[in-house]
């Protein structure tokens, strides 16, 4: 069976859009393609000569296929924040030809949202790390002392000695539950051995996640910081898909589901956590910093 976007040959203006999407069987305004442009789902059509009188802007061909495929996703996903995913994936993967940066990085201000949405990227890196951390002797107290503080203190941003403090005594409690390492004084690390996770590794993920949403509330990421994320982003995941059946393999227990492979709708609701922490390991790290400085 056809897909709407599939009969697209061509850049179009506005008003072509519109027909594109009612002849798809979608009643659609113009004031949702301006309001969509507005919020990073499309990008601003290319304008065509200069003052009174000039032919409308049009958008490109692969704008005009994004735009029907989102109106496809809409039926499924409503919202906007979850919809933003859908141009932030397509960028990351495909490249500026279909997505140009100026539309990812409004995209993604469109999904991390209000308040009410970056908490709950924060609560959901929360709810990740607990499952790689989790000791089966950690108390339920424990737990969720640290998914409360650990989303707390991301949500909140910056990590000074009092926060980091704070934040690796609930760590401990549930990676090193004390009725079990304070007899034997010995450091656990999980994992294969390629990439353990460590104390400090976590600790340097929450500094870097907390950065990440302080400079996404403060609207401080810049196209040039969302351009050397992006390298960072694929390079980790070039990386991670050689190293991913080796580590499966060499790894049992609680954290063997961690190294199962992706499917595309999971890697495509977790590009904006991951693009997150990219950013943040930009803002934190000196390695990556030095390693992306020039990527654009």
């Amino acid at each position: 069976m056809e897909q709407p976007w599939e009969t697209v040959t061509g850049p179009g203006t506005l008003e072509d859009m519109v027909e594109d999407a009612r002849a798809a069987g979608f009643d659609i305004q113009k004031r949702t393609v301006t309001d969509w442009i507005a919020r990073g789902l499309l990008d601003r059509p290319c304008r065509r000569g200069a003052g009174r009188g000039s032919r409308p802007g049009r958008h490109s061909k692969n704008q005009r296929k994004l735009f029907l495929l989102l109106l496809t996703k809409r039926e499924e996903t409503p919202k906007l924040p979850a919809l933003a995913l859908i141009p932030l994936t397509i960028w990351l993967w495909w490249g500026d030809d279909w997505v140009p940066r100026r539309q990812a990085l409004k995209a993604l201000m469109t999904w991390f949202g209000d308040g009410a949405r970056s908490k709950e990227v924060c609560h959901e890196a929360a709810r990740g790390l607990l499952q790689q951390l989790d000791h089966p002797m950690a108390s339920g107290t424990a737990r969720s002392r640290l998914l409360r503080t650990f989303a707390d203190i991301s949500y909140r941003g910056g990590m000074n000695d009092t926060v980091r403090t704070e934040l690796e005594t609930a760590v401990r409690a549930v990676f090193e539950p004390p009725s079990v390492f304070r007899i034997t004084g010995m450091a656990r690390a999980v994992g294969p051995h390629t990439l353990p996770l460590t104390i400090e590794a976590v600790l340097g993920r929450a500094s870097a996640l907390a950065s990440a949403v302080q400079a996404l509330r403060g609207n401080h990421v810049t196209e040039e910081l969302l351009g050397r994320a992006k390298a960072l982003y694929q390079q980790s995941k070039r990386e991670y898909a050689e190293l991913r059946p080796v580590l499966a393999a060499h790894t049992d227990g609680p954290l063997s589901g961690l190294f199962s492979e992706r499917t595309v709708e999971e890697e495509v609701n977790s590009v904006g956590n991951d693009l997150v922490l990219s950013i943040g390991l930009l803002l934190t790290s000196p390695r990556a910093q030095a390693e992306f400085a020039s990527a654009l």
